[in-house]
C-alpha cells in the first residue's frame, strides 16, 4: 500500500513537472527566458520548453496598447491655465529591452506621457493648442518615441482629446472673436468704399469725355427718382450755369 502511494505521488510530481515544462505562446506573445537569473533568449510563438527550477519565463504582449493619459493642468506660454488629457498608442518592439531595461514599461510609459504632455504644451500659446492640435500631437509623439526607444517601446500615435478652459477664459475668447469679426467688417467696408471711389472716378472720366453724356445721366437719374406717389422734384442745373452766376457775383462786388 505504501509503495502504491509513493508511486502515485511520484507520478503526480512527474506530471506536474512535465506540465510546467511545456508552455504555449500565442502569435502576439513572446517569452523572455532567464536561465539561472541571466538572460538567455526570447522565445515564441508556439510551443516552447522551459526547464523547471533553472529557467524562468516572462510573457510580453506585442499588441498595440492604448494608454489614457489623465487630465493634466498645463500653463501655456501666454500664462493661461488649461486642463488637457490625451490618449497614447504604443507597442513593444523589443521584448528583451522592455523587461530588462525598465521595471514596469506600462507605468513608465504612462508617467513619461504625463510629463511630456505638460512640457510640450507649456511651450505653446493657447491659440496653438486650439488650432494646431495635429502639430502638437506629432511633437508629443516624437518626444515620447525618442525617450521610450531605449525600453524597446514604439509610440505610434498621440491624440489630444480635450482642452478645457475656465468660464472666464471662454468669455474672453468670445469677446476676442467678436472684436475680430467687427474689425474684419470695418476693413471690408473700407475696402468697398475705396473700390467704389475708384469706380466713380472712372465713371466721371468717361462721362466727361462727351458733352451730352452728363445730361443723359441726369435724365436717367430723374427717371429713377420719379415714381408713383413721389412728390420729390429735382431740377438739375448745369455746372457751367453755376460757374457763370459765381463769376457774375464777383464782378458786381
Amino acid at each position: 500500500m505504501g509503495l502504491e502511494m509513493s508511486f502515485i505521488v511520484v507520478a503526480v510530481l512527474v506530471i506536474a513537472l512535465l506540465a510546467s515544462t511545456f508552455r504555449i505562446l500565442r502569435e502576439y506573445e513572446r517569452g523572455v527566458v532567464f536561465q539561472l537569473g541571466r538572460f538567455w533568449k526570447v522565445k515564441g510563438p508556439g510551443l516552447i520548453l522551459i526547464i523547471p527550477g533553472i529557467q524562468q519565463m516572462v510573457r510580453v504582449d506585442l499588441r498595440t496598447l492604448v494608454l489614457d493619459v489623465p487630465t493634466q493642468d498645463v500653463i501655456s506660454r501666454d500664462n493661461v491655465s488649461v486642463k488637457v488629457n490625451a490618449v497614447v498608442y504604443y507597442r513593444v518592439l523589443d521584448a528583451e529591452k522592455a523587461i530588462i531595461q525598465v521595471e514596469d514599461y506600462h507605468s513608465a510609459t504612462s508617467q513619461l506621457a504625463q510629463t511630456t504632455l505638460r512640457a510640450v504644451l507649456g511651450k505653446h500659446d493657447l491659440d496653438d493648442m486650439l488650432a494646431e492640435r495635429e502639430q502638437l500631437n506629432n511633437d508629443i509623439q516624437q518626444v515620447l518615441d525618442a525617450q521610450t526607444d531605449a525600453w524597446g517601446i514604439k509610440v505610434a500615435n498621440v491624440e489630444i482629446k480635450h482642452v478645457d478652459l475656465d468660464e472666464s477664459m471662454i468669455r474672453a475668447i468670445a469677446r476676442q472673436a467678436e472684436a475680430e469679426r467687427e474689425r474684419r467688417a470695418k476693413v471690408i467696408h473700407a475696402e468697398g468704399e475705396l473700390q467704389a471711389s475708384e469706380k466713380l472716378m472712372q465713371a466721371a472720366e468717361m462721362l466727361g469725355r462727351q458733352q451730352g453724356a452728363m445730361q443723359l445721366r441726369y435724365m436717367q437719374t430723374l427717371s429713377n427718382i420719379a415714381g408713383d406717389k413721389n412728390s420729390t422734384i429735382v431740377f438739375p442745373l448745369p455746372m457751367e450755369l453755376l460757374q457763370g452766376l459765381s463769376n457774375l457775383t464777383k464782378k458786381n462786388e
